[in-house]
């Protein structure tokens, strides 16, 4: 018999409602049993667009009740924290949208909050845009089909603080030390390279107007333009470019460098392509087993179910991307290299 999970719902935004709630619907024997958003009217509203039957007018009050047995949370970074942690002192599996926290301290306090309760499954949505890819990097570089390698030239090109319904990414009070999708795409970069020790970054930040995600005021504070140096193990070195600067120019891409050629990944296009030193470019064969895509809810489902392992992405995994982007943050603000503090 299939065992009954109850999912109430924290956030029930954008990408909670396209995504999270079909494919948990698909799922045999999960049922959406409360949702809790950001005022009560917005509650009331997404109970009702969403079909579920019951809502909360704060989030507290949602985690503490006990016909809840597992928690999405899907608000904005500054909530995942607290809402985290009730949960899982209130004896909820939780699955957090990415950008685990807000800061690195947050995410660390998630961990400790987890590790506290080894019963419960405590799980981080995973970067996906790269999954088609993994398996394949993973093993090309693995093979020496570049020789050597040495480094990793990551540009990508985000949309700005004018894209409808994305306000609070660009509000520190709301999106914390998160930039744009650093934090997603170095998840990614960990899964090729390893873990980084020490960063280096320069960010920018364009003035301009700007409202806030709640109508009272100028609020951008989050910078639009980032340059980061990253060191891994091997000696080998990254740089992310990542703008909203560039948006329109031209794809998101990796180049792998190493003393015998090099690898481009489109991840738009889906493709990859290799050059000897000296040679033409000639497209990769991938793998049809190598291939994967989004299974955060399966995956969250069958830990509940079958006690499975968290691969991707437990909370440790999500704490190490965020202690990235607070070392990115701090070498932003004071101009010096910055070592990525440990996460135990």
């Amino acid at each position: 018999m299939t065992r009954s999970i109850r999912l109430g719902i924290v956030g029930a935004g954008r990408i909670v409602r396209a995504e999270h709630v079909p494919r948990f619907r698909a799922i045999p024997g999960v049922v959406l049993s409360a949702v809790a958003n950001r005022t009560p009217a917005s509650t009331r509203q997404a109970a009702l667009d969403l079909g579920i039957e019951r809502s909360f007018d704060d989030w507290e009050a949602l985690v503490a009740d006990p016909d809840v047995d597992a928690v999405l949370v899907g608000a904005w970074p500054y909530l995942h924290a607290p809402v985290s942690i009730a949960a899982l002192e209130a004896g909820k599996h939780v699955l957090t949208e990415a950008r685990m926290a807000a800061t690195g301290a947050d995410a660390r306090a998630m961990l400790a909050a987890s590790l506290a309760r080894p019963d419960l499954v405590a799980m981080v949505v995973p970067a996906s845009f790269s999954r088609w890819a993994d398996a394949t990097i993973r093993r090309l570089v693995a093979v020496g089909s570049i020789g050597r390698f040495h480094h990793v030239r990551v540009a990508w090109h985000s949309s700005g603080p004018d894209e409808p319904g994305d306000g609070w990414r660009w509000e520190r009070r709301f999106s914390g030390e998160n930039v744009m999708a650093l934090g997603i795409v170095y998840e990614a970069m960990a899964r090729w390279l390893g873990p980084s020790s020490a960063v280096t970054a320069v960010t920018r930040m364009e003035p301009r107007p700007g409202r806030g995600s709640s109508g009272d005021g100028p609020a951008i504070d989050v910078p639009d333009h980032v340059l980061a140096t990253l060191e891994f193990p091997d000696d080998v070195t990254a740089t992310i470019e990542m703008s909203a600067r560039t948006q329109p120019v031209a794809s998101n891409t990796a180049l792998f460098f190493g003393s015998g050629g090099t690898l481009e990944v489109d991840f738009a296009g889906q493709g990859i392509r290799r050059a000897p030193v000296g040679g033409d470019w000639a497209a990769v064969d991938l793998h049809a087993a190598d291939r994967a895509g989004w299974t955060a809810e399966i995956d969250f489902v069958a830990s509940i179910r079958e006690g499975r392992p968290v691969t991707l992405t437990d909370f440790a995994t999500g704490a190490h991307y965020m202690a990235v982007v607070e070392a990115i943050d701090r070498s932003a603000a004071s101009g010096t290299r910055q070592l990525v503090e440990e996460v135990r």
